[in-house]
Protein backbone atom coordinates (compact mmCIF):
# COMPACT_ATOMS: atom_id res chain seq x y z
CA UNK A 1 0.00 0.00 0.00
CA UNK A 2 2.86 2.38 0.81
CA UNK A 3 4.18 1.96 -2.71
CA UNK A 4 0.77 2.74 -4.18
CA UNK A 5 0.33 5.92 -2.15
CA UNK A 6 3.94 6.99 -2.32
CA UNK A 7 3.51 8.60 -5.70
CA UNK A 8 0.61 10.66 -4.44
CA UNK A 9 2.59 12.19 -1.61
CA UNK A 10 4.89 13.97 -4.00
CA UNK A 11 1.88 15.92 -5.27
CA UNK A 12 0.44 16.77 -1.87
CA UNK A 13 0.96 20.24 -0.85
CA UNK A 14 2.98 23.27 -0.22
CA UNK A 15 3.87 24.44 3.28
CA UNK A 16 0.86 26.18 4.79
CA UNK A 17 2.61 29.27 6.09
CA UNK A 18 4.22 31.57 3.55
CA UNK A 19 7.77 32.55 4.44
CA UNK A 20 7.81 35.25 1.73
CA UNK A 21 4.80 37.11 3.15
CA UNK A 22 4.13 39.02 6.32
CA UNK A 23 1.10 39.22 8.56
CA UNK A 24 0.28 42.59 6.98
CA UNK A 25 -0.44 40.78 3.69
CA UNK A 26 -3.36 38.90 5.24
CA UNK A 27 -6.91 40.14 4.59
CA UNK A 28 -8.58 41.89 7.53
CA UNK A 29 -11.87 43.44 8.58
CA UNK A 30 -12.32 47.19 8.44
CA UNK A 31 -15.75 48.35 9.58
CA UNK A 32 -18.21 46.12 7.73
CA UNK A 33 -15.80 45.37 4.86
CA UNK A 34 -12.96 42.94 4.19
CA UNK A 35 -9.88 44.78 2.95
CA UNK A 36 -6.36 44.02 1.73
CA UNK A 37 -3.10 45.41 3.12
CA UNK A 38 -3.64 48.68 1.24
CA UNK A 39 -7.14 49.14 2.60
CA UNK A 40 -8.86 48.25 -0.68
CA UNK A 41 -12.16 46.40 -0.31
CA UNK A 42 -11.96 42.74 -1.34
CA UNK A 43 -15.40 41.31 -2.07
CA UNK A 44 -15.02 37.56 -1.60
CA UNK A 45 -17.41 35.77 -3.91
CA UNK A 46 -17.28 32.15 -4.93
CA UNK A 47 -18.47 28.71 -3.85
CA UNK A 48 -18.06 25.92 -1.38
CA UNK A 49 -15.85 22.93 -2.15
CA UNK A 50 -18.12 20.36 -0.53
CA UNK A 51 -17.91 16.62 -1.01
CA UNK A 52 -14.11 16.55 -1.15
CA UNK A 53 -12.53 16.50 2.34
CA UNK A 54 -16.03 16.13 3.77
CA UNK A 55 -18.01 13.73 1.62
CA UNK A 56 -21.80 14.09 1.46
CA UNK A 57 -24.35 11.58 0.23
CA UNK A 58 -26.15 13.71 -2.35
CA UNK A 59 -22.88 15.09 -3.72
CA UNK A 60 -21.29 11.78 -4.72
CA UNK A 61 -24.17 9.32 -4.47
CA UNK A 62 -23.62 7.14 -1.43
CA UNK A 63 -26.27 6.50 1.28
CA UNK A 64 -25.98 7.65 4.89
CA UNK A 65 -22.86 9.24 6.29
CA UNK A 66 -19.23 9.28 5.23
CA UNK A 67 -17.84 7.24 8.13
CA UNK A 68 -20.35 4.47 7.30
CA UNK A 69 -19.29 4.07 3.69
CA UNK A 70 -15.58 4.28 4.54
CA UNK A 71 -15.95 1.51 7.12
CA UNK A 72 -18.09 -0.58 4.77
CA UNK A 73 -15.73 -0.26 1.83
CA UNK A 74 -12.74 -1.20 3.97
CA UNK A 75 -14.55 -4.30 5.21
CA UNK A 76 -15.75 -5.22 1.70
CA UNK A 77 -12.66 -4.83 -0.51
CA UNK A 78 -9.93 -4.58 2.12
CA UNK A 79 -7.96 -1.68 3.58
CA UNK A 80 -5.44 -1.49 0.74
CA UNK A 81 -7.94 -1.07 -2.09
CA UNK A 82 -10.24 1.11 -0.01
CA UNK A 83 -7.42 3.50 0.92
CA UNK A 84 -6.30 3.57 -2.71
CA UNK A 85 -9.78 4.49 -3.96
CA UNK A 86 -10.36 7.27 -1.44
CA UNK A 87 -6.86 8.69 -2.01
CA UNK A 88 -7.43 8.77 -5.75
CA UNK A 89 -10.81 10.42 -5.16
CA UNK A 90 -9.12 13.14 -3.13
CA UNK A 91 -6.45 13.57 -5.80
CA UNK A 92 -8.86 13.90 -8.73
CA UNK A 93 -11.77 15.82 -7.20
CA UNK A 94 -10.02 19.20 -7.36
CA UNK A 95 -6.97 19.76 -9.53
CA UNK A 96 -5.17 22.55 -11.36
CA UNK A 97 -7.75 22.26 -14.14
CA UNK A 98 -10.55 23.03 -11.69
CA UNK A 99 -8.70 26.06 -10.32
CA UNK A 100 -7.99 27.41 -13.81
CA UNK A 101 -11.64 27.04 -14.80
CA UNK A 102 -12.75 28.70 -11.58
CA UNK A 103 -10.35 31.57 -12.11
CA UNK A 104 -11.64 32.01 -15.67
CA UNK A 105 -15.07 32.83 -14.22
CA UNK A 106 -13.60 35.67 -12.20
CA UNK A 107 -14.59 34.17 -8.85
CA UNK A 108 -12.02 34.84 -6.15
CA UNK A 109 -12.68 32.61 -3.13
CA UNK A 110 -13.40 28.98 -2.31
CA UNK A 111 -14.70 27.75 1.05
CA UNK A 112 -13.11 24.34 1.68
CA UNK A 113 -15.23 22.01 3.81
CA UNK A 114 -13.12 19.59 5.88
CA UNK A 115 -13.92 16.64 8.14
CA UNK A 116 -11.98 16.40 11.41
CA UNK A 117 -11.40 12.69 10.71
CA UNK A 118 -8.77 13.66 8.12
CA UNK A 119 -6.69 15.18 10.92
CA UNK A 120 -7.22 12.85 13.90
CA UNK A 121 -8.76 9.48 14.72
CA UNK A 122 -11.40 8.96 17.38
CA UNK A 123 -9.35 6.04 18.73
CA UNK A 124 -6.16 8.10 18.67
CA UNK A 125 -7.29 11.65 19.53
CA UNK A 126 -5.02 14.67 19.55
CA UNK A 127 -2.45 13.00 17.31
CA UNK A 128 -2.25 14.97 14.09
CA UNK A 129 -2.54 13.03 10.84
CA UNK A 130 -0.11 14.76 8.51
CA UNK A 131 -1.78 13.28 5.43
CA UNK A 132 -4.82 15.47 6.05
CA UNK A 133 -2.69 18.60 6.23
CA UNK A 134 -0.99 17.63 2.97
CA UNK A 135 -4.28 17.20 1.12
CA UNK A 136 -5.53 20.55 2.37
CA UNK A 137 -2.20 22.24 1.54
CA UNK A 138 -2.42 20.92 -1.99
CA UNK A 139 -5.73 22.65 -2.81
CA UNK A 140 -4.80 25.81 -0.89
CA UNK A 141 -1.63 25.93 -2.97
CA UNK A 142 -3.39 25.21 -6.27
CA UNK A 143 -5.86 28.02 -5.57
CA UNK A 144 -3.16 30.45 -4.45
CA UNK A 145 -1.29 29.87 -7.69
CA UNK A 146 -4.39 31.09 -9.56
CA UNK A 147 -4.95 34.03 -7.22
CA UNK A 148 -7.93 32.43 -5.46
CA UNK A 149 -8.46 32.91 -1.73
CA UNK A 150 -9.56 30.00 0.44
CA UNK A 151 -11.56 29.81 3.66
CA UNK A 152 -11.07 26.70 5.78
CA UNK A 153 -14.45 25.44 6.96
CA UNK A 154 -14.51 22.84 9.74
CA UNK A 155 -17.65 21.10 8.53
CA UNK A 156 -17.48 18.14 10.90
CA UNK A 157 -16.33 17.89 14.54
CA UNK A 158 -16.23 15.03 17.07
CA UNK A 159 -19.73 14.10 18.16
CA UNK A 160 -21.34 16.26 15.50
CA UNK A 161 -22.29 19.92 15.95
CA UNK A 162 -25.68 19.20 14.38
CA UNK A 163 -27.68 16.05 13.73
CA UNK A 164 -27.51 16.04 9.95
CA UNK A 165 -25.55 13.82 7.56
CA UNK A 166 -23.02 16.54 6.75
CA UNK A 167 -21.69 16.53 10.32
CA UNK A 168 -20.83 12.84 9.81
CA UNK A 169 -22.17 11.87 13.22
CA UNK A 170 -23.69 8.55 14.19
CA UNK A 171 -27.20 9.81 14.92
CA UNK A 172 -29.41 12.88 15.11
CA UNK A 173 -28.28 14.17 18.51
CA UNK A 174 -25.50 16.78 18.33
CA UNK A 175 -23.28 15.25 20.99
CA UNK A 176 -20.61 17.91 20.50
CA UNK A 177 -22.57 20.15 22.87
CA UNK A 178 -22.88 17.46 25.54
CA UNK A 179 -19.21 16.47 25.91
CA UNK A 180 -16.49 18.95 26.77
CA UNK A 181 -13.80 16.66 25.41
CA UNK A 182 -15.37 16.82 21.94
CA UNK A 183 -15.29 20.61 22.18
CA UNK A 184 -11.70 20.55 23.44
CA UNK A 185 -10.59 18.36 20.54
CA UNK A 186 -12.05 20.78 17.98
CA UNK A 187 -10.13 23.63 19.62
CA UNK A 188 -6.98 21.50 19.60
CA UNK A 189 -7.42 20.98 15.86
CA UNK A 190 -7.89 24.69 15.26
CA UNK A 191 -4.71 25.40 17.16
CA UNK A 192 -2.87 23.04 14.81
CA UNK A 193 -4.45 24.56 11.69
CA UNK A 194 -3.85 28.13 12.87
CA UNK A 195 -0.20 27.37 13.57
CA UNK A 196 0.19 25.81 10.15
CA UNK A 197 -1.54 28.56 8.14
CA UNK A 198 -0.64 31.71 10.07
CA UNK A 199 0.81 34.34 7.74
CA UNK A 200 -0.53 32.69 4.58
CA UNK A 201 -1.99 35.61 2.57
CA UNK A 202 -4.15 33.36 0.38
CA UNK A 203 -6.07 32.02 3.35
CA UNK A 204 -8.90 34.54 3.66
CA UNK A 205 -9.77 33.18 7.08
CA UNK A 206 -11.09 30.38 9.21
CA UNK A 207 -14.71 29.18 9.52
CA UNK A 208 -14.41 27.38 12.89
CA UNK A 209 -17.74 25.52 12.88
CA UNK A 210 -20.24 24.83 10.13
CA UNK A 211 -23.96 25.11 10.92
CA UNK A 212 -23.92 24.61 14.68
CA UNK A 213 -27.12 23.49 16.39
CA UNK A 214 -26.76 24.16 20.09
CA UNK A 215 -30.12 23.49 21.77
CA UNK A 216 -29.12 25.54 24.82
CA UNK A 217 -28.21 28.61 22.74
CA UNK A 218 -25.46 29.32 25.29
CA UNK A 219 -22.81 26.65 24.79
CA UNK A 220 -22.09 27.86 21.26
CA UNK A 221 -21.30 31.34 22.56
CA UNK A 222 -19.03 29.83 25.21
CA UNK A 223 -17.25 27.66 22.64
CA UNK A 224 -16.83 30.57 20.23
CA UNK A 225 -15.16 32.57 23.00
CA UNK A 226 -12.82 29.66 23.70
CA UNK A 227 -11.91 28.96 20.07
CA UNK A 228 -11.50 32.71 19.40
CA UNK A 229 -9.02 33.02 22.28
CA UNK A 230 -7.12 29.87 21.27
CA UNK A 231 -6.78 30.84 17.60
CA UNK A 232 -5.87 34.44 18.40
CA UNK A 233 -3.07 33.31 20.72
CA UNK A 234 -1.44 31.62 17.72
CA UNK A 235 -2.71 33.58 14.72
CA UNK A 236 -3.90 37.10 15.61
CA UNK A 237 -4.36 38.16 12.00
CA UNK A 238 -6.59 35.85 9.97
CA UNK A 239 -10.29 36.66 9.84
CA UNK A 240 -12.71 34.41 11.70
CA UNK A 241 -15.98 33.65 9.91
CA UNK A 242 -18.50 32.57 12.55
CA UNK A 243 -21.77 30.79 11.74
CA UNK A 244 -24.96 31.61 13.60
CA UNK A 245 -26.76 28.95 15.58
CA UNK A 246 -29.37 26.53 14.18
CA UNK A 247 -27.78 25.87 10.79
CA UNK A 248 -26.31 29.40 10.56
CA UNK A 249 -29.73 31.03 10.68
CA UNK A 250 -30.03 32.50 14.18
CA UNK A 251 -27.94 35.12 15.97
CA UNK A 252 -30.71 36.41 18.22
CA UNK A 253 -29.50 34.66 21.39
CA UNK A 254 -26.00 36.14 21.21
CA UNK A 255 -25.17 38.77 23.83
CA UNK A 256 -23.20 41.58 22.13
CA UNK A 257 -21.14 42.48 25.24
CA UNK A 258 -20.03 38.85 25.55
CA UNK A 259 -19.48 38.24 21.85
CA UNK A 260 -19.22 40.73 19.00
CA UNK A 261 -18.13 43.63 21.22
CA UNK A 262 -15.13 41.56 22.30
CA UNK A 263 -14.26 39.84 19.04
CA UNK A 264 -12.01 41.62 16.58
CA UNK A 265 -11.41 40.88 12.90
CA UNK A 266 -14.53 38.73 12.76
CA UNK A 267 -17.23 38.27 10.11
CA UNK A 268 -20.68 36.89 10.89
CA UNK A 269 -22.10 34.18 8.66
CA UNK A 270 -25.57 33.14 7.60
CA UNK A 271 -26.71 30.37 5.28
CA UNK A 272 -29.48 31.82 3.18
CA UNK A 273 -31.26 28.88 1.56
CA UNK A 274 -34.75 29.53 0.23
CA UNK A 275 -37.52 26.93 0.31
CA UNK A 276 -38.44 28.05 -3.20
CA UNK A 277 -35.22 26.41 -4.42
CA UNK A 278 -36.22 22.87 -3.48
CA UNK A 279 -38.81 20.27 -4.59
CA UNK A 280 -42.30 19.74 -3.19
CA UNK A 281 -44.46 21.21 -1.85
CA UNK A 282 -43.52 24.55 -3.39
CA UNK A 283 -44.74 25.51 -6.88
CA UNK A 284 -42.35 26.96 -9.43
CA UNK A 285 -40.87 30.29 -8.42
CA UNK A 286 -41.94 33.07 -10.81
CA UNK A 287 -40.50 36.13 -9.06
CA UNK A 288 -43.81 37.69 -8.14
CA UNK A 289 -43.80 40.64 -5.74
CA UNK A 290 -45.06 38.33 -3.00
CA UNK A 291 -42.36 35.73 -3.64
CA UNK A 292 -39.57 38.30 -3.76
CA UNK A 293 -40.86 39.79 -0.51
CA UNK A 294 -40.65 36.37 1.16
CA UNK A 295 -37.11 35.83 -0.10
CA UNK A 296 -36.04 39.23 1.20
CA UNK A 297 -37.82 38.76 4.54
CA UNK A 298 -36.02 35.47 5.09
CA UNK A 299 -32.66 37.12 4.45
CA UNK A 300 -33.40 40.17 6.58
CA UNK A 301 -34.46 38.04 9.54
CA UNK A 302 -31.12 36.22 9.45
CA UNK A 303 -29.01 39.41 9.30
CA UNK A 304 -31.06 41.57 11.67
CA UNK A 305 -28.60 41.08 14.55
CA UNK A 306 -25.62 42.04 12.38
CA UNK A 307 -27.35 45.16 11.12
CA UNK A 308 -28.31 46.16 14.64
CA UNK A 309 -24.70 45.84 15.77
CA UNK A 310 -23.08 47.23 12.58
CA UNK A 311 -21.22 44.00 11.82
CA UNK A 312 -19.80 42.52 8.61
CA UNK A 313 -21.89 39.76 6.99
CA UNK A 314 -20.90 36.72 4.94
CA UNK A 315 -23.41 34.45 3.24
CA UNK A 316 -21.50 31.19 3.62
CA UNK A 317 -24.04 28.98 1.82
CA UNK A 318 -27.07 29.34 -0.41
CA UNK A 319 -28.36 28.08 -3.73
CA UNK A 320 -31.16 25.97 -5.23
CA UNK A 321 -31.05 22.40 -6.48
CA UNK A 322 -31.87 21.40 -10.06
CA UNK A 323 -34.12 18.85 -11.74
CA UNK A 324 -32.44 16.04 -13.71
CA UNK A 325 -33.96 14.19 -16.62
CA UNK A 326 -32.69 10.78 -15.53
CA UNK A 327 -34.36 11.07 -12.11
CA UNK A 328 -37.30 13.44 -12.39
CA UNK A 329 -39.77 11.73 -14.70
CA UNK A 330 -42.88 13.76 -15.34
CA UNK A 331 -41.17 17.00 -14.34
CA UNK A 332 -40.69 19.85 -16.81
CA UNK A 333 -36.92 19.96 -16.41
CA UNK A 334 -36.35 23.18 -18.33
CA UNK A 335 -39.16 25.08 -16.62
CA UNK A 336 -38.12 23.88 -13.17
CA UNK A 337 -34.49 24.82 -13.61
CA UNK A 338 -35.40 28.16 -15.15
CA UNK A 339 -37.45 28.95 -12.05
CA UNK A 340 -34.53 27.98 -9.79
CA UNK A 341 -32.16 30.27 -11.68
CA UNK A 342 -34.74 33.05 -11.43
CA UNK A 343 -34.77 32.60 -7.66
CA UNK A 344 -30.99 32.65 -7.57
CA UNK A 345 -30.89 35.92 -9.50
CA UNK A 346 -33.32 37.53 -7.08
CA UNK A 347 -31.20 36.42 -4.14
CA UNK A 348 -28.00 37.68 -5.77
CA UNK A 349 -29.62 41.06 -6.36
CA UNK A 350 -30.24 41.34 -2.64
CA UNK A 351 -26.61 40.47 -1.90
CA UNK A 352 -25.49 43.05 -4.46
CA UNK A 353 -27.60 45.70 -2.76
CA UNK A 354 -26.10 44.69 0.58
CA UNK A 355 -22.61 44.37 -0.96
CA UNK A 356 -21.90 41.25 1.07
CA UNK A 357 -19.46 38.45 0.24
CA UNK A 358 -20.95 35.05 -0.57
CA UNK A 359 -20.11 31.42 -1.18
CA UNK A 360 -22.71 29.44 -3.10
CA UNK A 361 -23.13 25.73 -2.39
CA UNK A 362 -21.53 24.07 -4.33
CA UNK A 363 -18.70 23.55 -6.81
CA UNK A 364 -18.87 19.90 -7.96
CA UNK A 365 -21.25 16.95 -7.62
CA UNK A 366 -23.08 14.27 -9.60
CA UNK A 367 -25.61 16.69 -11.06
CA UNK A 368 -27.95 18.02 -8.36
CA UNK A 369 -26.53 21.40 -7.38
CA UNK A 370 -22.93 21.88 -8.51
CA UNK A 371 -21.42 24.44 -10.83
CA UNK A 372 -19.92 21.44 -12.58
CA UNK A 373 -20.98 17.80 -12.39
CA UNK A 374 -19.55 14.53 -13.61
CA UNK A 375 -20.82 13.23 -16.93
CA UNK A 376 -23.48 10.54 -17.26
CA UNK A 377 -21.10 8.27 -19.17
CA UNK A 378 -18.34 8.25 -16.55
CA UNK A 379 -17.45 4.98 -14.85
CA UNK A 380 -18.98 6.18 -11.58
CA UNK A 381 -22.34 7.08 -13.09
CA UNK A 382 -22.49 3.87 -15.12
CA UNK A 383 -21.71 1.71 -12.11
CA UNK A 384 -24.20 3.38 -9.80
CA UNK A 385 -26.95 4.18 -12.33
CA UNK A 386 -29.55 1.79 -10.92
CA UNK A 387 -28.53 2.41 -7.31
CA UNK A 388 -28.90 6.18 -7.73
CA UNK A 389 -32.36 5.70 -9.20
CA UNK A 390 -33.29 3.55 -6.22
CA UNK A 391 -31.94 6.14 -3.79
CA UNK A 392 -33.92 8.86 -5.51
CA UNK A 393 -37.13 6.82 -5.55
CA UNK A 394 -36.81 6.06 -1.85
CA UNK A 395 -35.88 9.67 -0.97
CA UNK A 396 -32.87 8.39 0.96
CA UNK A 397 -31.04 11.74 1.06
CA UNK A 398 -32.51 14.59 3.09
CA UNK A 399 -31.11 17.30 0.82
CA UNK A 400 -33.64 18.34 -1.79
CA UNK A 401 -35.57 15.11 -1.49
CA UNK A 402 -38.82 14.65 -3.37
CA UNK A 403 -40.71 12.20 -1.19
CA UNK A 404 -43.75 11.94 -3.48
CA UNK A 405 -43.09 8.33 -4.47
CA UNK A 406 -42.91 7.15 -0.84
CA UNK A 407 -45.55 9.38 0.74
CA UNK A 408 -47.98 6.48 0.78
CA UNK A 409 -45.61 4.73 3.20
CA UNK A 410 -44.54 7.60 5.41
CA UNK A 411 -47.71 9.70 5.61
CA UNK A 412 -49.45 7.01 7.73
CA UNK A 413 -46.44 6.99 10.05
CA UNK A 414 -46.61 10.76 10.35
CA UNK A 415 -50.34 10.54 11.02
CA UNK A 416 -49.83 7.85 13.67
CA UNK A 417 -47.26 9.93 15.53
CA UNK A 418 -49.38 13.07 15.19
CA UNK A 419 -52.37 11.25 16.65
CA UNK A 420 -50.35 10.38 19.71
CA UNK A 421 -48.31 13.54 20.21
CA UNK A 422 -50.03 16.76 21.18
CA UNK A 423 -49.08 19.65 18.84
CA UNK A 424 -47.41 21.51 21.71
CA UNK A 425 -44.87 18.67 22.04
CA UNK A 426 -44.03 18.27 18.37
CA UNK A 427 -41.63 21.16 17.84
CA UNK A 428 -38.40 19.56 19.00
CA UNK A 429 -35.14 21.39 18.39
CA UNK A 430 -33.86 22.19 15.78
CA UNK A 431 -37.39 23.23 14.88
CA UNK A 432 -38.47 25.21 12.94
CA UNK A 433 -35.67 24.19 10.54
CA UNK A 434 -36.54 20.56 11.21
CA UNK A 435 -40.30 20.59 10.97
CA UNK A 436 -42.35 17.79 12.53
CA UNK A 437 -42.76 15.77 9.31
CA UNK A 438 -39.18 16.39 8.23
CA UNK A 439 -37.87 15.06 11.54
CA UNK A 440 -39.77 11.81 11.04
CA UNK A 441 -38.37 11.49 7.52
CA UNK A 442 -34.83 12.20 8.64
CA UNK A 443 -34.89 9.51 11.31
CA UNK A 444 -36.84 6.87 9.40
CA UNK A 445 -35.53 7.33 5.83
CA UNK A 446 -32.32 9.32 5.90
CA UNK A 447 -30.85 7.44 8.87
CA UNK A 448 -32.60 4.09 9.38
CA UNK A 449 -33.36 3.08 5.79
CA UNK A 450 -30.12 4.62 4.52
CA UNK A 451 -28.17 2.48 6.98
CA UNK A 452 -29.48 -0.68 5.32
CA UNK A 453 -28.25 0.51 1.91
CA UNK A 454 -24.65 1.14 2.92
CA UNK A 455 -23.47 -2.40 2.27
CA UNK A 456 -25.33 -2.50 -1.03
CA UNK A 457 -23.36 0.59 -2.07
CA UNK A 458 -20.06 -0.99 -1.02
CA UNK A 459 -20.79 -4.24 -2.88
CA UNK A 460 -20.58 -2.32 -6.16
CA UNK A 461 -16.80 -2.30 -5.65
CA UNK A 462 -16.39 -6.04 -5.22
CA UNK A 463 -13.91 -7.52 -7.68
CA UNK A 464 -12.65 -4.16 -8.94
CA UNK A 465 -8.96 -3.99 -9.83
CA UNK A 466 -6.76 -1.06 -8.87
CA UNK A 467 -7.08 0.17 -12.44
CA UNK A 468 -10.87 0.04 -12.26
CA UNK A 469 -10.88 1.81 -8.90
CA UNK A 470 -8.70 4.50 -10.42
CA UNK A 471 -11.14 4.89 -13.30
CA UNK A 472 -14.05 5.24 -10.88
CA UNK A 473 -12.27 7.95 -8.92
CA UNK A 474 -11.20 9.65 -12.15
CA UNK A 475 -14.88 10.21 -12.96
CA UNK A 476 -14.56 13.29 -10.76
CA UNK A 477 -11.72 14.86 -12.76
CA UNK A 478 -12.59 18.23 -14.28
CA UNK A 479 -12.12 16.91 -17.81
CA UNK A 480 -14.90 14.38 -17.13
CA UNK A 481 -17.31 17.04 -15.90
CA UNK A 482 -20.10 19.07 -17.48
CA UNK A 483 -20.63 22.74 -16.68
CA UNK A 484 -24.00 24.02 -15.50
CA UNK A 485 -23.67 26.98 -17.83
CA UNK A 486 -26.70 29.05 -16.85
CA UNK A 487 -25.79 28.81 -13.17
CA UNK A 488 -22.20 29.82 -13.85
CA UNK A 489 -23.23 32.71 -16.10
CA UNK A 490 -25.54 33.97 -13.37
CA UNK A 491 -22.75 33.86 -10.80
CA UNK A 492 -20.36 35.66 -13.13
CA UNK A 493 -22.94 38.40 -13.70
CA UNK A 494 -23.04 39.03 -9.94
CA UNK A 495 -19.43 38.45 -8.94
CA UNK A 496 -18.78 42.17 -8.54
CA UNK A 497 -20.69 44.89 -6.74
CA UNK A 498 -20.06 48.62 -6.60
CA UNK A 499 -18.04 49.77 -3.56
CA UNK A 500 -19.90 51.12 -0.56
Amino acid sequence: MEAILGGLRSTLGLKGSSSSSTDSDVLRVKGTDIVDKNGNVVLLRGCGLGGWMNMENFITGFPGREYQIRDALTATIGPEKSAFYFSKFLEYFFTEADAKFYKSLGLNCIRIAVNYRHFEDDLNPRVLKEEGIKWLDRVVGICAKEGIYTIIDLHTVPGGQNGDWHSDSAHHVAEFWNHKDFQDRAIWLWEKLADHYKGNPWIAGYNPLNEPCDPTHSRLQEWYNRVYTSIRAIDPHHILFLDGNTFASDWTHFSPPETCQKWENTVYSIHDYSNFGFPNPHPAYTSTLEERAKVRKSYEKKVEWMHANNLPIWNGEFGPVYARKQFDAGVDIEATNTSRILLLRDQLEIYDEEKIPWSIWLYKDIGFQGMVHIGENTAHMRLFKDFLLKKHRLAIDAWGADSTSVDSVYKPLEAFIAENVDPKYRELYPAPVWKFEARIGRLSRNMLLAEFLVQEWADHFVGKSFEELDELAASFKFENCVQREELNATLVAHKDAAPR
